[in-house]
């Protein structure tokens, strides 16, 4: 745990560096990072200062100014000399005691920049803050958040939390905002607190990472107990594997961490298999989640086990549901992903051009089944929509009925398990070729037609030649059929640990996707520190970054491998995007930033009253999550299937051979048959 003496002597909770990619001497867009001031109010022999001080100076940062402000008259003077100077572009605050977090300075500079820069940027970037006496505070009282929303400051209370008193530390301060809110006053004991009422207004930013580790001697003396998060149930079909299964596992985690109890429920526990065409009805189930005393119903992705929203709409009776959009299934007649089908514009029915994929359903039914979605969202008490990127949030105000109620929010990732790596070792370690660019791409189902199989197959062949090479992670049962040299295909991978190693070891990660809610694996790659090509397309243009994270290319013939290929040549622009992909994306997926969305929706809703001191509690368990921390979560396992043997792997191929990827609707009849015939067999079995 952390130690201080109150004279400079600090062990980190933090390993001794993060292993983050170096940070690029200029930003995006070729201008150089935000000037920040760090001032401290102290006296040359102020107990801390100079651990603070070291604090400071590890930050690798520039530009960047550290003043110390003695106490006395002419501490106000020198203060406002500076807050006259046009090339301070931001303050922070700190007290001598108190530190900064590794790359705490360049994770806010960088969200102040991508959020609009010093002249139309956030007034306040605020990130996560660690209190600690002679150690972390313990239970989950040692790590927590300023809890208001992103956007216009309300002018309400100071966030004082009953960890320690606000000192503004975690805050990097505009300074033209600060003068605005007339001046800063380091005389003061809490100069950023007594600031804060006068900032109402101003623009609030903020990041899901540790910033600020602020001392509070005697602090355990006067903790309350934090107030009782929300009982939540979570319901999915199969459960936490394969790609939506291991979103909505890590979006509970986030809620586990930020002070919630939540329950997994799976309807596969009591499906037939093969049956979820005509099966709508899990006694078992329905009765645990309705008897439970939930609070909320996190719904997930439910398709694999039923067509029909009907078990939404009984247990809406009895608590609030929320349905997370891992892709646009609650919203049409039958289909995860319309792809310009113009069918949804009208209402969908037995025209569906798709009716034999997945998830298949026979074209007299969707009708009906589109009728009872659109009837469920549109009625009060409705489920909450909520949307995981920018677009599935317009996508769904666009096409659900009238009423619906529909929000933002972000999915977690495990910034720990998914970190740069060093690049050769990772190569060494993996039997990877030391030399050349490796491009890499990754799906659950790695061949699957509505991942723009075919379109990427064509891209990588455009860019392949000498000293270039593909790594394939997923299910892939021909990799031949790609016709690539230098083609390595790894399989699927299920250790987030593992899966992190291949990403660090390549270069570029490329997807031809079209269809995506989000996109996990361009958020997965750019926190391992390799950039993304892909289109501007869906979900993808907020998973990638363009131009800081990834290149977006518009959905054209050949742009995509030009995209590809600028990059395969340009070894300086591929490590300055990881580097920026990392911090990024580290600020806005980590799970302290899902919470913390998530949090503004319970509290908007009014699922969740706000908090009486104004702050989000986080479990210390929370910063095992971050690359940085000296304990690290090491990620999970068994996220997706093993591989399949290799006479699987033949059959799948034979029956693509004969039937294409499709399945008709005698056939489906015939396994669902089989599975109710089937039954007393497994039955007897177990």
């Amino acid at each position: 745990m952390l130690e201080h003496d109150g004279h400079g002597v600090a062990q980190w909770p933090f390993g001794p560096r993060a292993p983050d990619a170096p940070r690029p001497a200029t930003l995006p867009d070729g201008h150089p990072w935000p000037s920040i001031h760090v001032l401290t109010a102290a006296g040359p022999d102020a107990p801390g200062l100079a651990a603070t001080d070291a604090s400071v100076a590890a930050q690798g940062y520039a530009p960047l100014h550290h003043h110390h402000v003695p106490p006395g008259p002419d501490a106000t003077a020198s203060v406002e000399v500076l807050l006259s100077d046009p090339s301070v572009d931001y303050v922070l605050v700190l007290r001598a005691g108190d530190l900064l977090a590794p790359g705490a300075l360049t994770a806010l500079g960088l969200e102040a920049v991508l959020d609009g820069g010093p002249s139309a940027g956030p007034d306040v970037v605020a990130g996560l803050r660690v209190v600690f006496d002679r150690g972390v505070l313990g239970g989950v009282l040692g790590l927590d958040a300023i809890a208001q929303a992103p956007g216009p400051l309300n002018g309400g209370g100071v966030p004082d939390g009953s960890l320690a008193a606000f000192t503004g530390g975690e805050c990097l301060l505009a300074r033209a905002a600060i003068r605005r809110a007339g001046g800063l006053d380091l005389a003061r004991a809490r100069p950023v607190a007594d600031l804060w009422p006068h900032l109402a207004g101003a623009r609030l930013a903020r990041i899901g990472r540790p910033v600020l580790l602020q001392h509070a001697p005697g602090g355990r003396s006067s903790l309350t107990p934090p107030r009782p998060g929300l009982a939540i149930a979570t319901l999915t079909d199969h459960g936490a594997g394969g790609g939506a299964g291991i979103a909505h596992r890590r979006l509970a985690e986030a809620l586990i961490l930020s002070g919630h109890r939540v329950t997994d429920f799976r309807l596969a526990d009591e499906a037939v298999p093969a049956g979820a065409e005509w099966q709508d009805r899990f006694p078992r189930t329905e009765a645990a989640i309705r008897d439970g005393a939930y609070d909320l119903l996190l719904v997930g992705n439910i398709h694999g086990a039923t067509r029909r929203p009907s078990v939404l709409a009984r247990l809406g009776r009895h608590l609030p549901v929320a349905l997370v959009m891992h892709d646009l299934f609650p919203l049409t007649g039958r289909c995860a992903f319309p792809c310009g089908c113009a069918l949804i514009a009208t209402g969908c029915d037995a025209r569906c051009p798709t009716s034999t994929q997945y998830p298949h359903l026979a074209p007299s039914r969707i009708a009906g089944i589109y009728a009872e979605k659109r009837a469920l969202l549109a009625e009060p008490g409705g489920p909450l929509l909520l949307a995981n990127s920018a677009w599935t949030l317009a996508y769904t105000r666009a096409c659900a009925p009238a009423g619906a109620a529909i929000a933002r929010i972000d999915l977690a990732f495990p910034t720990g398990a998914f970190r740069p790596g060093d690049r050769a070792a990772l190569r060494r370690r993996l039997g990877l070729p030391a030399d050349g660019v490796l491009v890499m791409f990754a799906a659950v189902i790695a061949d699957a037609p509505g991942k723009g199989f075919a379109d990427l197959a064509a891209t990588l062949r455009r860019v392949a030649r000498p000293g270039v090479g593909f790594v394939a992670v997923g299910r892939l049962d021909d990799p031949a059929a790609l016709g690539l040299p230098d083609l390595v295909a790894v399989g699927p991978i299920g250790d987030e640990a593992g899966l992190a190693q291949w990403y660090g070891a390549c270069d570029i990660y490329v997807t031809a996707s079209l269809n995506e809610t989000l996109g996990q694996t361009p958020v997965e790659a750019g926190l391992c520190g390799i950039p993304t090509v892909a289109y501007r397309a869906s979900g993808l243009t907020t998973a990638v970054i363009d131009g800081v994270s990834g290149i977006l290319v518009p959905h054209v013939p050949g742009a995509l491998a030009d995209a590809l290929a600028k990059l395969i040549d340009d070894a300086p622009l591929r490590r300055r995007m990881g580097a920026y992909a990392r911090i990024a994306l580290e600020n806005r997926f980590s799970h302290a930033s899902a919470a913390l969305r998530f949090n503004d929706v319970l509290r908007a809703h009014g699922l969740l009253p706000a908090a009486a001191d104004g702050r989000l509690r986080f479990s210390p368990d929370l910063l095992g999550r971050f690359a940085f921390a000296r304990d690290r979560h090491p990620g999970e396992s068994g996220t997706v299937p093993a591989p399949s043997p290799a006479p699987i792997r033949m059959l799948r191929r034979a029956k693509r051979a004969v039937l294409g990827r499709d399945l008709p609707l005698w056939l489906r009849r015939g396994l669902y048959v089989s599975s109710l015939l089937a039954g007393p067999l497994r039955r007897n079995r177990s």
